[in-house]
């Protein structure tokens, strides 16, 4: 099933210079995008919104830099471009593991963490979080598997960073 949803969305690459560069876009640099817009909303009311972006980046850190790495340490899954025939649009180094995807876990920590505190802008962060893992896919150098685990763990590490704060 992951060979085959990888193929399906893959194969989408490299036919228009458009969606190519909308994958790119997804793939490489939206996350800079959500980034920029935390601080922002938080620079805007910064005692009642800084609070949440300290959780947000707190879970997204420790999603990616501390649970991704050992995962990837115990299960180091090769990237769908190094064994199979991929249309890869973004450059990646082949040696680094792809499960679970690093991007992921960082930006559905972040995305979960800002819901609980925002709903409509937890939203778009998701909706911003799901372009990328699909763009990501496209560009072919992760599995649909990789996104979606990270993507779990990010969202469960969003939700118990708010919780662990809630209480102090």
């Amino acid at each position: 099933m992951d060979y085959f949803l990888f193929q399906q969305i893959n194969s989408l690459a490299g036919h228009w210079a458009y969606l190519d560069a909308l994958g790119i876009f997804f793939a490489k640099y939206s996350g800079y995008v959500l980034i920029l817009a935390l601080l922002l909303f938080s620079a805007r009311n910064y005692k009642k919104y800084w609070p949440m972006a300290i959780r947000a980046f707190s879970a997204a850190i420790v999603s990616r830099f501390v649970v991704a790495e050992i995962i990837r340490f115990f299960w180091p899954k090769l990237r769908p471009f190094v064994e199979n025939q991929a249309n890869l649009i973004i450059s990646q180094s082949p040696t680094e593991p792809s499960f679970p995807s690093g991007h992921a876990t960082f930006y559905f920590a972040l995305s979960a963490a800002v819901y609980f505190y925002n709903k409509k802008l937890g939203i778009i962060f998701f909706a911003a979080s799901v372009l990328m893992g699909l763009a990501r896919i496209f560009a072919g150098v992760h599995w649909p598997s990789d996104i979606l685990a990270g993507a779990l763990i990010g969202i469960l590490s969003g939700w118990l960073a708010v919780i662990i704060f809630k209480n102090r």
